[in-house]
């Protein structure tokens, strides 16, 4: 059996000691260890990974640990086991090519999640969800029944034990009601564009400036709108034989690379948020 625990907590002396002492005496092998220390904020950030012969009880060892350890050094902190393939949820609009990315890794193995369900508040993907065999829910967004959508987006969450969500190209802004339950556990994609290039042909416009550089960035939603911790960024280059077409293009290869990346390392439980920031564990 293994099991990923993440820490951050106030930087002092002896916690790396102190937990990996503890997991020796809980029968655990240590396997990779990585930290960081904020010298700024003052702030111990670490990503250990552990090995257990033996069948481990999740609920006693997080009981220990907090008793004899995460009181001690004021951790936040959880445990992960392998065991356990969290739930995805994946929200889309009109544009197939970030699902399609995703499903396709999922289908493939790469992706080690379930997805229940594909959410969309139009029914033009529906297609997409049958060839994966997957449950597709169309629920319209108006301005007028937004919170009622809402309402019913968290009850399919719930009703499915959703984990996390991926918004696929949602062209919809997620309202605190969502955020909330979901806190750090919805993954946006957009364009690099922000905010030089805002509105509704971001591609256009840059085109027109004359960019050297078009990137893609991955975020947690917060309620600042594309200003959440950033997971995962890239860029690629253009010039000015690339035309507006060839623009989009790229930045739609860049939106599914970035996407997926962003989407692996919250899966590894490689990411860990402080002051609207990341911390990316390799």
């Amino acid at each position: 059996m293994k099991l990923t625990i993440l820490i951050n907590c106030p930087d002092q002396s002896g916690i790396i000691r102190s937990v990996t002492t503890f997991i020796h005496q809980q029968k655990g092998n240590v396997v990779y260890l990585d930290q960081h220390v904020d010298k700024q904020a003052g702030v111990f950030f670490m990503r250990l990974k552990s090995e257990f012969e033996q069948e481990l009880d999740l609920y006693k060892f997080k009981e220990d640990f907090a008793k004899e350890l995460a009181t001690k050094f004021h951790m936040e902190w959880d445990a992960y086991t392998d065991v356990y393939r969290p739930k995805m949820a994946i929200f889309v609009s009109k544009y197939n090519h970030c699902l399609y990315d995703l499903l396709s890794r999922y289908n493939s193995g790469e992706l080690s999640v379930d997805i229940p369900f594909i959410l969309s508040n139009h029914k033009d993907l529906e297609y997409v969800a049958e060839q994966f065999g997957i449950p597709y829910f169309y629920i319209p967004v108006t301005k007028e029944n937004k919170s009622e959508a809402e309402d019913k987006q968290l009850e399919l969450l719930e009703q499915y034990g959703v984990d996390f969500i991926v918004l696929a190209r949602y062209m919809q802004i997620v309202s605190p009601k969502v955020i909330d339950v979901f806190p750090q556990k919805i993954i946006n994609i957009h364009h690099s564009f922000l905010p030089a290039f805002a509105g509704a042909k971001p591609y256009h416009a840059a085109f027109k400036r004359g960019v050297k550089i078009i990137g893609a960035t991955s975020h947690y939603v917060t309620e600042n709108l594309d200003a959440g911790p950033i997971i995962e960024q890239d860029v690629t280059t253009v010039s000015h034989t690339h035309s507006v077409k060839d623009f989009i293009a790229k930045g739609r290869d860049l939106e599914r690379i970035v996407l997926s990346r962003a989407v692996q390392l919250h899966v590894a439980r490689k990411t860990m948020v402080y002051n609207n920031k990341t911390v990316i564990f390799s």
